[in-house]
């Protein structure tokens, strides 16, 4: 019954229904978690990576990618490209899921929310400051040292002996994740994944959230298109250091 497909769709659903609901406990009206703050969230998403890649790698995804970005620095990397018409299409039907389900979750505080900014955060990123030039520099710059680091990781972990315990890893990645929001997320929301803005950012147009506002397509494609630029540059890095 477990298959690639089916481990990232759910990985990534699960991705997604632990992130954007951090996002949404902290920013929506009446929530318990309301005014939570920065570090709530990025803790959160990091939470919500650890248990993207249990569940991946239980339904049938070794390689528990969750986002398109990691998947395009594998095939950079390793010039395979099979995996991508398997594992991406996963991953964006994974993260619209996954975000139907965090606007279920919350049904009624949708309603209680004036703010319409508000309600689209809860679903995809959106700059502090919107600069396009800046904006796309940003996604590109976490989206490099996210993989950089991975691909350092996974090494490690393959490695020889005195390696990394295979099964520390996910917690490792949860780790990174958290560092990136901590220190690169400050400018863009580090989106550092296409699925996990695209996918929710569809699910925000078409589902019928009370008093919603535009989905802001005009800047969707930086956090699509900076992550995919930032993942082929370290893919190269990575396959030119051999590591």
């Amino acid at each position: 019954m477990t298959s690639p497909f089916l481990g990232e769709f759910l990985g990534t659903m699960t991705l997604i229904v632990l992130g954007d609901g951090v996002v949404a406990g902290a920013l929506l009206k009446g929530s318990k978690a309301e005014n939570a703050g920065w570090i709530a969230i990025t803790a959160g998403w990091a939470f919500a990576v650890l248990a993207g890649i249990f569940v991946a790698t239980a339904t049938g995804s070794p390689d528990a990618h969750l986002n398109p970005a990691v998947t395009v620095a594998g095939a950079v990397s390793s010039g395979d490209v099979s995996k991508l018409a398997v594992y991406i299409p996963a991953q964006m039907l994974g993260a619209f899921a996954g975000a139907a389900i965090v606007w279920l979750h919350y049904l009624p505080h949708w309603a209680a929310t004036p703010e319409q900014d508000l309600k689209l955060a809860c679903f995809c990123t959106g700059p502090a400051i919107r600069d396009a030039k800046a904006n796309w520099t940003s996604e590109i710059i976490a989206t490099f040292f996210l993989i950089l680091t991975i691909s350092a990781l996974v090494t490690n972990t393959l490695g020889a002996s005195g390696a990394i315990p295979r099964g520390v890893a996910p917690y490792m990645v949860g780790m990174l994740v958290w560092g990136v929001g901590l220190s690169l997320g400050g400018t863009t929301g580090y989106a550092i994944n296409p699925a996990r803005d695209l996918g929710p950012r569809i699910a925000h147009a078409i589902l019928p959230i009370a008093g919603k506002g535009a989905s802001d397509w005009g800047y969707a494609l930086v956090p699509v298109g900076g992550p995919v630029i930032g993942a082929a540059l370290a893919g190269l890095l990575v396959r030119v250091l051999g590591i």
